[in-house]
């Protein structure tokens, strides 16, 4: 039936906005090594200074978060799309000429401000404007499509200079503007703000002012911390721990990256399918983190003497195990009213972004005493016990109508 089609030009166009966005997202990691060592810094700090400037864009993207999350429920999802993108298009063709760390710094700050709004308010908007059958289906197209922004990426940097890579980035994120237009906000969120007392709209004060909706709000960025785990710490990393396990062949994060986005996006889409199977968010997400959890450890404990093959080989495996980001995304959507569910979905996914910053900061301590095998193996085993706990005391919320408020 028709009412139960999950794919029109909204979630198209989220989708490949969503598509620029993780290629912008993932771009700094991939060429963090090259762009550092053209500015001059010693091999020695490469680690510190990309801690350093990934805890910038980070930094950013929890204040983004916020701050389009808020907007987006005050004003519509529709001019968050918008305005998010032009900021971190601008931001990142900026990026191609930094001449020096602290330039670079400010710019991944506000490319992460900008690179915030566009997931959260995509999956909002797609959230309402599909029937709850099937808007599963649609976000999971919306992170499928998406995902394989970092497979492109990985494509660019092979071909080209990093600097060019900024530039790339960033007009296509220019480009997108031109299929914005064709795009509608929710009509639920206006005919809800209509009928309901404003002051409650896009609030913090109002979204912390209870004990049950911060804990769903924690709940919900607890799920998806073991995903910046792998994607933010165990592949951008990867060419250092690869080096200090002992695999034969040199890693290339650039590679790493794109190869674990590409299993993210068949993941995603894998996830949507299963919990539509099971009719659970829980147990998919569940099932997938168990999965991810296992193959953490064949890459930790298992790629001594081994060749590149086999280590890109479990970072795709990897990919598609930590895979459940739409669904994910979606859960975050599902455990709050409209007046609020553009901030969660907002800042809950920049929240779990910035969860990077206290891992890396934990994970740079830890190296010097217990080396990167032992530092990477600590900060895992943390992240995915938060995640089991969150994803354990969360409500299901599968079977539940978005047309309430809080």
């Amino acid at each position: 039936m028709k009412k139960h089609s999950w794919v029109n030009i909204s979630v198209i166009v989220v989708a490949l906005g969503y598509f620029v966005d993780i290629f912008d997202l993932t771009l700094f990691n991939m060429v963090r090594v090259a762009s550092l060592e053209s500015l001059g810094i010693p091999k020695d700090q490469l680690v510190d200074k990309g801690v350093l400037l990934l805890n910038s864009q980070m930094a950013g993207m929890l204040l983004g978060g916020l701050f389009w999350g808020v907007l987006g429920d005050r004003k519509g999802r529709l001019g968050v799309l918008f305005g998010s993108i032009i900021l971190y298009s601008v931001a990142n063709i900026l990026n191609a000429f930094v001449q020096d760390i602290p330039q670079y710094m400010i710019l991944r700050f506000i490319s992460g401000i900008g690179l915030a709004g566009e997931l959260g308010a995509g999956i909002t908007l797609i959230a309402e404007i599909l029937p709850k059958e099937v808007r599963g289906m649609g976000t999971a197209l919306v992170a499928t499509i998406g995902v394989f922004g970092a497979v492109f990426g990985g494509l660019v940097v092979e071909l080209l200079p990093w600097r060019v890579a900024y530039v790339v980035g960033g007009v296509l994120g220019l480009l997108l503007l031109l299929l914005r237009v064709k795009v509608i906000d929710s009509s639920l969120f206006h005919e809800k703000k209509k009928a309901h007392e404003t002051a409650r709209w896009g609030s913090l004060r109002y979204l912390f002012s209870d004990a049950d909706r911060v804990k769903r709000f924690f709940y919900c960025v607890g799920i998806g911390v073991p995903i910046w785990f792998v994607a933010g710490l165990l592949m951008a990393f990867s060419p250092e721990l690869a080096a200090s396990i002992g695999v034969t062949d040199p890693i290339l994060a650039s590679r790493t990256i794109a190869i674990s986005y590409l299993g993210l996006g068949f993941g995603d889409l894998f996830s949507g399918f299963i919990s539509q199977i099971l009719k659970s968010r829980k147990k998919a997400i569940l099932y997938f983190k168990l999965a991810s959890f296992l193959i953490a450890g064949l890459i930790l404990f298992t790629t001594a003497a081994k060749s590149s093959l086999y280590y890109y080989t479990l970072c795709f495996l990897i990919g598609v195990a930590a895979g459940y980001w739409a669904i994910f995304v979606t859960t975050a959507a599902e455990q709050f009213g409209t007046n609020l569910r553009a901030t969660v979905a907002t800042s809950v996914p920049n929240f779990v972004r910035g969860s990077v910053i206290p891992m890396t900061l934990l994970f740079k301590y830890l190296k010097d005493g217990q080396g990167i095998l032992g530092a990477m193996v600590i900060v895992g085993v943390i992240a995915f016990a938060i995640g089991t706990i969150s994803s354990i005391l969360i409500p299901e919320s599968f079977h539940k109508d978005l047309d309430y408020v809080e």
